[in-house]
Formats: structure tokens, C-alpha cells, sequence
């Protein structure tokens, strides 16, 4: 398949996390689509598919300047349409717009590759055909999603998180610590505190172990800034990081390693 024939999408999602979730997942089940943007509301999503002319759109049914709805009745290009929201009495709306499928939020990897080979029946068999290298073999392609056992090979470099409407990248190296927050998980460097949907589970696994450590169930810290532990008036440790008065509490289950510190 050659780059100008890869199937190309757009994500329309107001909230930044989930969209980058989306297009990680995408990415990981579907490598041969091209993910063209990620808009947050309903009037760049219309310039967007206007000016790229993507052959998928998935549409967030609620989102600020114009819903996923009234995108779909707008759209003067003819692409397949995918609606993601958090409530399913917009379905039949969807289905008048001749919607390829409907998702509910939170949406799980096998629904997703149902939608995947929806798209891809729709699309025809080049959507599905392996993406070729210079050489002409297929592209090997690395994902935040990595199995524990190739992570432990090659350990997480980069991380994709939400920032307020921006999508940073952030070196791995630079992040002080994650910590676990509701249904996310938080992201902190010297410079700010970012979001990414990757639970603590599934990223401890992906980081180089050598580096960081995790003191508590809600959080992994990196050793290179960790300072000193010290026992509270509580009699549980407390870890101090560099970069601030920060000191993070050590549970009892992950104290041992930090002992002779």
C-alpha cells in the first residue's frame, strides 16, 4: 500500500485524553490508517474534513461549537462516519446519517475491532494490507500499548498527554512521577502536570525498571530525582523528590527497597 492510498481519518472528541486514547488504540489495531487530526470541537471538525478530505470520521456526539450530529448533517464530503459518545438514545439519529457504527463510551479494544473491520469491509481489502518499508518488508511499529514482554526489551521513550487543549510530547526521563487520578493517570514533570488514560498497571510494565519505581498502589516514581526517605510521625516512609518540598508517602508492601536509602 503506498502512503498516498492508506485509509485517513479525523478524530472529533472534546477531551483531549480520550482522543489521544483513541488514536493510540487505532494506531495499534488498524497500523495502515493514517490518523490526520484530532479536533476538540464541532466547527474545526467541519474545517477539518472540509480541507483533508478523510475517508473515516470519528465523531464525538457532544462536543462545544457544533455537535457530532450537526457535523454529519454539514459535511459536504462523503466519508464514513463513526459516532462515539456516552449515551445511546442518540442511535437512531446516528444511523440516519448512514453512520458505519456506534460506539459507547468507555469503549473497549474488541468493540473497537469490530468497528476496525467494519471500516475495513467498507474500505475494501487494501485498507487491511500490510504497510511496506523501503526494503519491502512490513513496518514494525511501537506503541504506548506494549505488551509487558516487549516493554521489559525495549522500555517506553515517549508519552503522549493531554494537556488542557494541546497534545504534548513528553520524554519519559523528564516525568518525576505518575499517579493515579479517578480513571486516569496523572503525568508530572518540573513544568506541568498532563493526563493519559494509561492506568498505573498497564505503564509500570512499559517503563525501564531500572529507573523507576513504584512506592505506593496510585504511584511510580523516577529514581533520578528521588533524595532521601525518611520515617513520618505516622511511622510510614515519605519520599522526598528533588525540585520542590515534595514528599511523596511509601507503602508498607513497596517499602522494603527503600530500607538502606
Amino acid at each position: 500500500m503506498t502512503p498516498a492510498s492508506r485509509p485517513t481519518a479525523v478524530i472529533a472528541e472534546d477531551e483531549t485524553t480520550l482522543a489521544v486514547d483513541l488514536q493510540d488504540r487505532l494506531q495499534r489495531l488498524w497500523p495502515q490508517l493514517e490518523v490526520l487530526a484530532l479536533c476538540a470541537d464541532g466547527v474545526s471538525a467541519l474545517d477539518c474534513i472540509a480541507r483533508s478530505r478523510p475517508q473515516i470520521a470519528f465523531l464525538d456526539v457532544r462536543m462545544p461549537g457544533l455537535s457530532g450530529m450537526e457535523v454529519a448533517a454539514r459535511l459536504a464530503h462523503d466519508c464514513l462516519l463513526v459516532f462515539v459518545t456516552a449515551y445511546d438514545k442518540h442511535a437512531v439519529k446516528a444511523y440516519e446519517h448512514a453512520a458505519v457504527d456506534y460506539l459507547l463510551k468507555p469503549v473497549d479494544d474488541d468493540r473497537l475491532a469490530d468497528t476496525v473491520q467494519r471500516l475495513q469491509r467498507r474500505l475494501g481489502p487494501a485498507a487491511s494490507l500490510p504497510l511496506p518499508d523501503e526494503t519491502g518488508g512490513e513496518v514494525a511499529r511501537e506503541t504506548a500499548h506494549a505488551t509487558p514482554a516487549s516493554a521489559a526489551a525495549r522500555p517506553l521513550r515517549w508519552i503522549r498527554a493531554g494537556f488542557g487543549s494541546e497534545v504534548r510530547i513528553v520524554p519519559v526521563e523528564a516525568v518525576r512521577y505518575f499517579q493515579a487520578l479517578n480513571k486516569y493517570t496523572t503525568v508530572v514533570t518540573d513544568s506541568a502536570e498532563m493526563l493519559i488514560s494509561t492506568p498505573l498497571r498497564e505503564l509500570l510494565p512499559q517503563l525501564d525498571p531500572e529507573r523507576f519505581c513504584q512506592i505506593h498502589r496510585g504511584t511510580i516514581v523516577n529514581l533520578e530525582y528521588a533524595l532521601s526517605v525518611r520515617r513520618g510521625d505516622d511511622g510510614h516512609l515519605r519520599l522526598a523528590l528533588a525540585g520542590g518540598d515534595l514528599e511523596l508517602p511509601v507503602s508498607r508492601s513497596f517499602a522494603a527497597r527503600f530500607r538502606q536509602m
